[in-house]
């Protein structure tokens, strides 16, 4: 997801092991096709070579550690009689505190060795779908990346019994829920927030609004006039990779930020009123400053540091106004 008035990250919320996405409403008609058996596989290795994408949830800021590519991994399905589990897997990834603040994302193995209750519940029919009588909630829950092994370390994917709104069955939830696990390792992906970011108030990625307003948008003019009214402002800084110029809605990665002080904040407003209307101009820019209301009310101004130059105004509740501005206004604005 990328910000547009927004920040990348707005909230992380924990939601046990079945993760909550939104979706429309449904109390499907038809019932579900039963799958055939699960494929084993010969060996388990870890969870950053067979599943390394698992749980995927958010972005890292550009030039973070990456994982490779996942590989082809086995059917999933009924769990075969001749096969024994003794011990689950969970692959996934979760945001942390890092060690010098800010919030890092991390690929994590959990192992969980007492899985009766997990197993019986896997064991389970799918429910009949379509009841009349059942209202269907309009979320739909995602399980975990599951594997289960047996004691010669072969291992499969389970296929989860559904409900009758074809979500994972209450049983397996449940299951799922108490299992004891145990993290067998954990892995630094990539920085979700850095430490600098966040002591500035500041999210790390935000979209360059003035390139998505002057391209696809139909912003008004602004118009010269008594420097505008504010609060305190808080300033942002993204430096736009080459290869996110010019596209549809540019990200940019935090730079520096910091609340204007005030004698700042008023030159930079008061060159925000002198304003004349933008130029033509399709040059994309790499660095843009963001300048928003410290308690989060009142209008936004997005401004060009290099390239065009040009600035927008966002005023709630809709609405927006481009204008140009020039290499004083872009100076008020540097590191210092």
């Amino acid at each position: 997801m990328r910000p547009g008035g927004t920040t990348l990250v707005a909230a992380l919320l924990g939601l046990g092991l079945c993760g909550l996405v939104l979706t429309g409403c449904a109390s499907p008609a038809d019932p579900p096709k039963g799958p055939g058996p699960a494929e084993i596989a010969e060996k388990w290795t870890s969870c950053a070579e067979i599943a390394p994408q698992a749980g995927v949830m958010l972005p890292v800021r550009p030039g973070s550690a990456t994982s490779s590519p996942a590989g082809v991994e086995p059917r999933a399905g009924r769990i075969d009689p001749a096969f024994t589990p003794v011990a689950a897997v969970l692959c996934g990834r979760d945001v942390v505190r890092g060690a010098a603040g800010g919030r890092e994302q991390v690929a994590v193995e959990r192992r969980a060795d007492h899985i009766g209750e997990l197993v019986a519940a896997l064991g389970l029919v799918d429910e009949a779908r379509g009841r009349g009588d059942v209202a269907c909630t309009a979320d739909m829950l995602v399980p975990p990346w599951l594997a289960l092994l047996d004691d010669r370390g072969r291992w499969l994917r389970p296929y989860l019994p559904m409900d009758v709104c074809g979500k994972p069955r209450q049983e397996v939830r449940a299951a799922l829920d108490g299992l004891r696990l145990t993290t067998v390792d954990s892995r630094t992906l990539g920085v979700v927030e850095s430490p600098a970011a966040e002591a500035a108030g500041c999210a790390q990625q935000w979209s360059d609004m003035v390139w998505v307003e002057a391209t696809i948008g139909r912003p008004g003019r602004v118009a010269p006039g008594a420097a505008p009214k504010a609060g305190p402002l808080r300033l942002c800084v993204y430096q736009v990779p080459a290869s996110e110029r010019g596209g549809g809605k540019p990200a940019g990665d935090f730079v520096y930020g910091r609340p204007l002080p005030p004698e700042r904040q008023a030159d930079v407003l008061r060159a925000l009123a002198g304003t004349r209307p933008a130029t033509g101009c399709a040059t994309p820019a790499s660095r843009f400053a963001v300048l928003r209301p410290v308690d989060d009310s009142g209008p936004e101004w997005y401004v060009e540091l290099d390239a065009c130059r040009r600035f927008l105004v966002v005023a709630p509740p809709g609405g927006s106004q481009l204008g140009q501005g020039d290499a004083a206004l872009a100076a008020l604005l540097g590191p210092s």
